[in-house]
């Protein structure tokens, strides 16, 4: 009876280990920004996807655009249309890549104990089962890259020039597009226009 009691024990404790081992944090975004280091004025701006970017279009695109109208709205900018003296364009990536699964699963062993009825007393004897909770799984990671220029006009010189890349696992709230694109932006236009050529890490 020890023996069963104790085996189920484990089993409970077990449990919430497994729990916790699935548990992702929150990845930083990596951003890098580019610019000339002349003052550049808040007004009006277009954003839109890049006419390459065919990957973004519908919703998804929509989804970028207003996130980074929201993170320029931040820092002063107002959203402008056609006329704009200020457009941006955005264009997105994303890859899928596999995350290490886990060690090894989780094993839980029964013993076998002492009894009696051998010659000259109790004879030691007894088996070991081990077998495991749950199995190795991969899990899968969506890497996520948004890259923004600013021009004076449509087709004028490049005066900022940024991107951010994070990843998430596919599980994860923070895959989901909106999440992604809300993250992405705040991140890159967090303290615009930032330090020219230098890389960093935004939690």
């Amino acid at each position: 009876m020890r023996k069963t009691k104790f085996v189920a024990l484990m089993g409970l404790t077990a449990v919430p280990a497994l729990m916790l081992g699935g548990c992702q944090t929150t990845n930083p975004v990596k951003v890098t920004r580019f610019h000339l280091g002349a003052p550049l004025d808040r007004g009006a701006v277009l954003v839109m996807a890049n006419p390459a970017a065919t990957n973004i279009a519908g919703l998804e695109g929509e989804l970028y655009a207003g996130a980074i109208r929201e993170a320029m709205a931040a820092q002063g900018f107002a959203a402008g249309d056609q006329g704009a003296p200020l457009v941006a364009s955005f264009t997105v990536g994303r890859t899928i890549r596999e995350i290490e699964p886990p060690r090894s699963p989780v094993t839980i062993g029964i013993g076998g104990g002492s009894f009696g009825g051998g010659i000259g007393g109790g004879v030691g004897g007894g088996a070991s089962i081990g077998f495991g909770v749950g199995k190795k799984r991969a899990r899968e990671a969506y890497v996520t890259e948004l890259a923004v220029q600013m021009r004076r006009g449509a087709a004028g010189e490049i005066v900022w020039e940024g991107r951010a890349i994070t990843e998430a696992d596919t599980r994860s709230p923070d895959a989901q597009p909106a999440a992604t694109a809300r993250k992405l932006a705040q991140a890159l236009f967090k303290g615009f226009p930032g330090e020219s050529g230098r890389t960093i890490s935004v939690p």
